[in-house]
């Protein structure tokens, strides 16, 4: 009988711790898995070529919305050219700092550079279960760099503020707070695109050419044909008049 009762008592344990590891799985399922702010770009990002790129922001508590994201180009690879796209609903501050190394765009030296770029919101900003993209033209991009890291902020109502700038680093384990890290592609024959244009603008003279072409052929063939009816009509004209002679001295 005693027996039966610790066995008894050794399968309720059981049970229960059982049942405890249960919940804590289903607890560990349950919960959301964090995002963070990350950067993709529209198409590719070729190294020193020029690139559209998308920071994807979401808003991760429940009881805030983000109003405010700052976004800090990197200073170890400066960007000549940094341009924001309007989003409704937010207003843009585009920072410029002084270069220590001045750059060379386009045959002219640069020596300041975008190096922060911050959206404020007008109104209510990301509400909770939502997301918000900020475009960003960047360009020359680096030739001697794989990646571009920029070092996020983002700013709840609530006054929290969350710093996304953690370098994740190859081989360990991702930050708690990881900066947004843009990939880069090899460089293409042509940075600008140009190349491509050109080649367009060849095929457009192209058409254009064989174009004109037809279009004089046709009026030579249209010409000749005119000239052709008007000797038919000469020739009847004449022919006609001579038969009326001959009725009338016949007559």
């Amino acid at each position: 009988m005693q027996a039966s009762r610790v066995a008894s008592r050794r399968t309720v344990s059981r049970l229960a711790a059982a049942a405890a590891v249960a919940g804590t799985a289903v607890l560990t399922l349950s919960a959301p898995a964090f995002a963070h702010v990350t950067v993709q770009p529209e198409g590719t990002a070729a190294k020193g070529g020029y690139a559209v790129v998308d920071f994807k922001v979401p808003n991760e508590r429940d009881d805030a919305s983000t109003t405010k994201v700052e976004v800090n180009l990197p200073g170890d690879h400066p960007i000549a050219s940094v341009m924001p796209q309007p989003i409704p609903g937010w207003k843009i501050q585009v920072t410029k700092s002084k270069l220590d190394k001045p750059l060379t765009m386009h045959g002219e030296k640069i020596d300041e550079a975008v190096s922060k770029v911050t959206w404020t919101a007008d109104g209510k900003g990301i509400e909770a279960g939502y997301f918000q993209k900020f475009p960003l033209s960047v360009g020359a991009l680096p030739e001697d760099a794989d990646q571009l890291v920029f070092k996020a902020v983002q700013t709840y109502s609530n006054k929290e503020v969350v710093r996304w700038i953690e370098v994740p680093k190859e081989g360990e384990d991702e930050p708690e707070n990881p900066a947004p890290v843009l990939e880069l592609s090899a460089a293409t024959g042509d940075h600008h695109g140009t190349a491509a244009a050109e080649d367009s603008a060849a095929e457009t003279g192209k058409t254009a050419a064989a174009a004109d072409s037809g279009s004089d052929g046709g009026s030579d063939t249209t010409a000749r044909v005119l000239g052709v009816v008007g000797i038919v009509v000469g020739i009847a004209g004449v022919a006609y008049g001579v038969l009326a002679g001959r009725r009338r001295t016949a007559a």
